[in-house]
């Protein structure tokens, strides 16, 4: 009896101690059990559908029409920087456009992109100012533009090539109502 009066605090705090972890035990058990490790290869991303949401037509310096492409546009952020990634074909008549509040340098690569990619770099005037042709699927490389550029254009890469697409030609666009 005298050593459980000696002891009365030790005891009493060992006491409670086990309480709080047998209470606390059956938590920490369950959570590890019903925990789920995912690869990042096991995960697959569903290919975004194209929207068709305007017409572009591009343009020689003499005003003769070269080629017509329908276009998806990317006009905020998150579009932005979706643009056509997890994408894995495109129509040849079929494009991306990103237009941007102002006009500045800008530059583009191609993580997550599965299409080789032509990138043309167009002014606030629609005037193209530099193009990337070719630029292959999934590389980080960046793709900076000559000079500053209010718009992109992402086509098919070979296009520019095949319809003779070069400085100076330009472009109009026209949105479709949604």
């Amino acid at each position: 009896m005298n050593f459980f009066r000696k002891n009365f605090v030790l005891i009493l705090v060992i006491g409670i101690g086990l309480v709080i972890l047998a209470s606390v035990l059956p938590y920490f058990i369950q959570e590890k059990q019903s925990r789920v490790e995912i690869q990042t290869s096991d995960i697959q991303v569903q290919e975004p559908p194209f929207t068709h949401e305007g017409n572009l037509s591009f343009f020689k310096k003499t005003g003769e029409r070269i080629a017509d492409f329908q276009i998806e546009l990317a006009q905020n952020p998150l579009e932005t920087e979706l643009g056509l990634m997890y994408r894995k074909t495109m129509a040849h008549n079929r494009g991306m456009l990103f237009i941007f509040p102002d006009e500045q340098m800008r530059s583009f690569w191609m993580k997550n992109t599965y299409i080789p990619l032509d990138i043309i770099y167009l002014d606030a005037e629609k005037q193209v100012v530099s193009i990337s042709k070719n630029a292959q699927p999934l590389s980080e490389e960046s793709r900076p533009s000559e000079a500053p550029a209010k718009y992109v254009l992402e086509l098919n890469a070979g296009i520019c090539d095949q319809k003779d697409i070069q400085k100076g030609d330009y472009i109009t666009f026209e949105v479709l109502n949604q």
